[in-house]
């Protein structure tokens, strides 16, 4: 059976636990990091898991169980329906769209996120996140069967995104690395050698004070993990504690037109583009204001599998 691995504050410090029943077994030994706890850690949550948790988990501070630093690598337009929403064909995708935010943008599932001064265009984009068990110094085919050999754990994430930062400046990264931009958690699902079809099969959603912005199923990834992880390590060197966002659902504030139009638009001059291009979006109520609450969940429908819910408020 599935395991959740928290890392939470009660007063003195970083420690981990796992979840049982919205209380928490605290593990022995302190792990300083996500890295450590994957290295060193397996006999001690294992045992935890055993035991009796008597710590409400309402009475503690959940942490990201994702530690700094590390690399944040992300998958574009990675859902089916997200692909046709924003004009392109899921069936004649023959390449991952890779990028990468900062670590400096990790921070904990349940907790606050401050819109830039500078930003308008605000948005949100619910992730499946998988966490490496390994180091990757070299190509290597990753299979279905052999993802648990690569992958320690599933959480999930909100890769928050400034698109007036992003789009008109061309810069994935900057755009979406501001602190706090990615909530993490609320904890680390490690999953048995035996579960981890039951990635092909979750159920996201996300809400904005209480209406359904996205809702959408990991049965509809465009690249599933292990086509995924293999087409990444060509290209990256990946350490353990590194994560993995897969791609978010269709249902963003962002709306790009049509390729038609993007066609004729782009004959206009860059600032005349740009300016119509925020001023569309701009026009959109969609996009994250101050006061307002997301809030996010990933599990399997059939219960099997429960990735815990983050509550993020926009200040």
């Amino acid at each position: 059976m599935a395991v959740n691995l928290v890392r939470y504050d009660a007063g003195a410090g970083p420690r981990w636990g796992v979840v049982r029943e919205k209380a928490v077994a605290p593990l022995r030994a302190d792990y300083l990091t996500t890295a450590a706890l994957i290295r060193d850690g397996e006999n001690d949550w294992r045992n935890a898991s055993r035991v009796h948790a008597t710590a409400p988990l309402e009475s503690l501070r959940v942490l990201s169980p994702v530690t700094a630093p590390c690399r944040v690598f992300c998958q574009g337009a990675n859902y089916r329906r997200h692909m046709i929403e924003s004009g392109l064909d899921p069936d004649a995708k023959a390449f991952n769209m890779f990028f990468t935010k900062s670590d400096a943008s990790i921070s904990p599932p349940i907790g606050e996120v401050i819109r830039p001064p500078h930003v308008a265009l605000l948005d949100y984009e619910i992730e499946l996140a998988l966490v490496f068990r390994r180091a990757i110094q070299a190509p290597v085919e990753v299979r279905p069967e052999t993802l648990k050999d690569y992958v320690f754990a599933a959480a999930v994430a909100n890769d928050i995104s400034a698109r007036d930062v992003q789009i008109p400046q061309t810069q994935f990264f900057k755009g979406k690395s501001y602190r706090g931009f990615c909530p993490i958690g609320p904890w680390l699902t490690v999953l048995e050698p035996d579960e981890f079809d039951l990635l092909d099969n979750l159920d996201l959603r996300l809400c904005v004070n209480g209406a359904v912005r996205q809702q959408d199923s990991t049965a509809n990834l465009v690249f599933k993990p292990a086509e995924t992880i293999s087409e990444l390590s060509t290209f990256a060197n990946i350490s353990p504690g590194d994560v993995l966002l897969t791609g978010t659902p269709s249902g963003c504030a962002l709306r790009v037109p049509p390729p038609p139009v993007r066609r004729l638009l782009q004959l206009l001059p860059e600032r005349r583009f740009w300016g119509l291009f925020l001023a569309s979006q701009k026009r959109r109520s969609q996009y994250l204001q101050p006061g307002d609450k997301i809030t996010a969940t990933i599990r399997s429908s059939s219960g099997a599998l429960d990735l815990g819910g983050q509550v993020t408020n926009v200040v």
